[in-house]
């Protein structure tokens, strides 16, 4: 990995963004039920979860996206050290924060910014996503890069 020199982009894009997805993958998969019960403000009316064999399909193929995307990135990013591949990577994954994100906007405008008022899932679905963006736009603007290598 020497062409990508600061740690805190490995750290993060190569080990804690995969094991958070697959976290989401689990949740999605093996508590459905929880899932859509928590896709709501913490002191929002909690809905009666009906699963339906046609929802429970749905979320199983969200948790297989969240594998997809934990795999993707991992062993990807992982696997190269080429600054081409990574901006390339993130970008794509950037764009997938801002469609992630318009998956909330149903709740309310409230969601993205009273952060007092989210639950475990807001958390995980604007909170974290807020940080992966802010770590994919600073590494595809050059922070933390030497200059020999923002040209790659």
């Amino acid at each position: 990995m020497a062409s990508i020199p600061f740690f805190p982009y490995q750290l993060f894009f190569i080990y804690i963004e995969p094991i958070s997805a697959l976290a989401g993958a689990y949740y999605a998969a093996v508590q459905p039920s929880d899932y859509l019960r928590d896709l709501s403000l913490a002191n929002a009316f909690k809905p009666i979860v009906v699963n339906t064999t046609q929802t429970n399909m749905a979320l199983m193929q969200l948790a297989n996206l969240y594998v997809l995307f934990a795999l993707n990135e991992h062993l990807v990013l992982s696997s190269t050290s080429s600054l081409t591949t990574w901006k390339r990577l993130l970008f794509v994954l950037l764009v997938a924060d801002f469609g992630h994100l318009a998956t909330m906007a149903p709740l309310g405008s409230d969601v993205f910014w009273k952060f007092w008022e989210w639950n475990a899932m807001c958390w995980g679905s604007i909170g974290f996503v807020y940080v992966g963006a802010s770590m994919r736009l600073s590494f595809l603007f050059g922070l933390g890069l030497n200059s020999k290598n923002k040209s790659s």
